[in-house]
């Protein structure tokens, strides 16, 4: 989705989905890791859906350029820093309706005899801590809602195990338990916890990230899948998530593109 979406005051069909309504405050959304891909998408997304978006990430620049576009607020937010994620509830105020807790990242592929332990604690750091921090400073917002929601994006790795993936795969499994964890806490509480668990999706960083720049390694992850998932894919579906109605828990989702079966069962052409 693209073009100039501006954000409107918004009220609730009887369905969930956002209308609009001249006399209703805007409903508001945080989404980290917002100045690329998936969390890029997503704003977009909720933004044409009615939401008022605060995009949240590191590159200022970005998510500027973002909030801009879509006619919402721009926050410079390093979710593994407690003072940035105080700022960004600050920035926040005392209500919101939606978190999508999307920052996150893989660094490098060793086994685990060659594991390097920086980069395992900045996978940990970022996809867990980050996680919760964000979810920490954020939750009074959320409840003060009436209606909140968080949704975490985490992974199909964190569901599998694969060889060379043990750093990424062990922190993606602890997204889904802090996220199964925080749903039993909040049982009695009007916030619902969900989780949406993306495969095989191109973007134009996470590859490149993992493999530190080489993108002939981080091609190789693509080559020959006629279709993989985009961003817009899997932001379809959070918006899709967060807009059932306030009493319909969607507690997991798993997305795949149809040529990739399993975590290692993936159909490549050429």
């Amino acid at each position: 989705m693209s073009g100039n979406v501006r954000a409107k005051s918004t009220g609730l069909l009887h369905n969930g989905r956002v209308s609009t309504s001249k006399n209703a405050a805007p409903r508001t959304a945080v989404v980290t890791g917002a100045s690329s891909g998936i969390g890029a998408a997503t704003a977009r997304t909720l933004a044409a859906a009615g939401y008022h978006v605060y995009c949240a990430a590191r590159r200022a620049e970005r998510v500027e350029e973002l909030a801009a576009e879509i006619g919402g607020t721009a926050v410079v937010c390093d979710v593994t820093d407690a003072a940035s994620v105080a700022a960004l509830a600050e920035r926040v105020g005392g209500r919101l309706d939606a978190l999508v807790n999307n920052a996150g990242g893989a660094f490098g592929m060793r086994p685990v005899a060659q594991g390097d332990s920086e980069e395992w604690r900045r996978m940990y750091d970022v996809n867990v801590i980050g996680l919760m921090q964000v979810t920490r400073a954020l939750l009074p917002a959320l409840i003060a809602s009436g209606a909140g929601a968080i949704l975490n994006v985490g992974s199909t790795a964190g569901r599998r195990a694969y060889e060379g993936g043990a750093g990424y795969t062990a922190a993606k499994h602890g997204t889904k338990v802090v996220t199964e964890t925080l749903r039993l806490e909040l049982f009695d509480q009007p916030v619902r916890v969900m989780e949406i668990a993306p495969g095989m999706v191109r973007t134009e960083e996470f590859s490149l990230v993992r493999f530190d720049g080489d993108a002939e390694r981080a091609d190789a992850v693509y080559a020959g899948v006629a279709e993989p998932l985009v961003a817009q894919d899997v932001a379809d579906a959070i918006g899709w998530m967060l807009t059932r109605p306030a009493h319909v828990n969607i507690d997991e989702l798993v997305i795949r593109p149809r040529a990739q079966a399993a975590q290692h069962k993936v159909h490549r052409v050429g």
